[in-house]
């Protein structure tokens, strides 16, 4: 009389395999959080530089900077705001000027990145953010 064979696995397969993706999760997870960081962070740049040439464009044609975002006519995406607060400081100079500074939203995940912002030169602060 032949036993019946047992199929199933060993305790010792078991946590080897629970070792192995406590391993990949603790390599992965890092990488993943920082890309979502330079994602959140790549969209407030492209708003900002958004908001910069569209004060170009009033300077060109009323000689003037808007102050507030709601001049500009361009809404803020959800992927910025969800993160960021974005301001506009202007001067009529002479010369006028602006800057366009987006700050953290206090709390979310972003709050590492510090504030990012954008002159009329087009100088971007801080640099080794942009």
């Amino acid at each position: 009389m032949k036993l019946p064979s047992h199929r199933g696995f060993t305790l010792i397969e078991v946590m080897a395999t629970v070792a192995i993706v406590g391993l990949l999760l603790a390599i992965a997870l890092p990488s993943y959080s920082r890309y979502v960081l330079r994602g959140n962070r790549a969209a407030a740049q492209e708003y900002l530089l958004e908001l910069a040439q569209r004060e170009q464009q009033f300077l060109a044609d009323a000689r003037v900077y808007k102050n507030t975002l709601s001049d500009l006519n361009i809404p803020t995406p959800p992927a910025v705001s969800r993160f960021y607060t974005v301001t506009i400081d202007t001067s009529d100079g002479p010369p006028p000027t602006f800057k366009i500074t987006a700050t953290p939203v206090a709390g979310s995940k972003q709050v590492s990145d510090g504030n990012l912002s954008i002159d009329q030169a087009g100088g971007k602060l801080p640099a080794d953010k942009w």
